[in-house]
């Protein structure tokens, strides 16, 4: 099997071959092919078929209200005792609803509100906890704004309970593999529905993970995961993919998906990345605290940007605001 990686490139100008990825704002002019087994080959993008320009090419479907030709910013916000970076931080409903109303304020264009812990090592939290801990934060989001609420979460009765709230977009970081009744519920109230690439569960990913070539591996499983959703019932185009930062990946791993993320429009689905404040930044940097990190994860928002990724999920919402402010308006020449 070959797999195609359209080598991004941004800006005004471009030659007259360039074709747009993904409807978006990035181009390309070539293609990396890959194999297993195989060297990787260039090829211009002239040499390639309609079959394989069609899936790289397409304009995405909007997702929870909002168009794709731009850069979408899904703001964090964990109402957990626990989690990694910002555990307890909005953990009360009068802290819940401030930080709602901070990260809106900020520019979100959607909320996550996620009532689990889902970092290496964290253990599974009782339906009725999760629901008790998200559906009083949705509803008090959804009262003072009108935008796109996602429920972050594996179990079918908390997105229920969330819909109930307001949320009008599902993320699952099991890709739907947790909980089997997510896929009917997805299909019955087409939400759209982002499925993220995970090698086991939270309480084991960060053991020992192994892939055999960890950017085609991935690929392969959402491409899998993708087409088992179809199958389900969920309309390809309510499907959005996540290649899962940090959940059963080594830092090399990381590495390796974040620079050959653009590979991923050849699932036919809008990209959604989140690398904000995760591990692999502070070894890099050698910054132990997550909050430190904020400079660190702007690096890799933009460079993903760069490789026409559609959806940034990230904690530091005012600040990766401004990056993508400015970085927009530098590739634009104008403000």
């Amino acid at each position: 099997m070959n797999y195609l990686r359209p080598l991004a490139q941004t800006g005004p100008v471009r030659p007259a071959e360039a074709l747009q990825l993904a409807g978006g704002w990035a181009w390309f002019t070539h293609v990396e092919r890959l194999s297993r087994g195989a060297a990787p080959e260039i090829v211009p993008v002239t040499a390639l078929s309609d079959d394989e320009r069609a899936p790289l090419t397409a304009p995405r479907a909007a997702v929870a209200g909002l168009s794709m030709d731009a850069p979408r910013i899904m703001a964090i916000l964990n109402v957990t005792p626990d989690s990694f970076s910002d555990g307890g931080l909005h953990a009360t409903g009068d802290a819940a609803r401030e930080g709602a109303a901070r990260l809106i304020a900020a520019g979100a264009d959607i909320l996550d509100v996620g009532g689990e812990s889902t970092r290496p090592g964290a253990a599974e939290v009782p339906v009725d906890d999760e629901i008790e801990r998200v559906a009083p934060a949705i509803r008090a989001a959804r009262a003072a704004w009108d935008g796109a609420i996602s429920i972050d979460t594996r179990k079918a009765p908390v997105a229920r309970a969330a819909i109930d709230a307001g949320a009008t977009m599902l993320n699952d970081v099991s890709a739907m593999d947790f909980d089997p009744a997510m896929a009917p519920l997805a299909a019955e109230t087409g939400l759209p529905i982002c499925l993220m690439h995970a090698q086991g569960g939270p309480e084991t990913m960060q053991a020992d993970p192994r892939y055999d070539d960890v950017l085609l591996d991935v690929y392969d499983t959402l491409a899998a995961r993708r087409d088992a959703a179809i199958a389900a019932g969920i309309a390809p185009d309510r499907i959005v993919l996540d290649p899962g930062i940090g959940f059963g990946k080594t830092l090399e791993h990381n590495l390796a998906l974040l620079n050959g993320l653009s590979l991923f429009h050849g699932l036919g689905c809008p990209i959604l990345l989140g690398a904000s404040r995760k591990r692999f930044i502070g070894t890099l940097s050698g910054e132990d605290d997550a909050a430190a990190r904020v400079p660190g994860s702007l690096a890799v928002a933009l460079a993903a940007v760069a490789q026409g990724v559609q959806i940034l999920r990230v904690h530091d919402m005012a600040e990766t605001r401004q990056a993508l402010t400015l970085w927009q308006a530098i590739e634009k020449g104008t403000p």
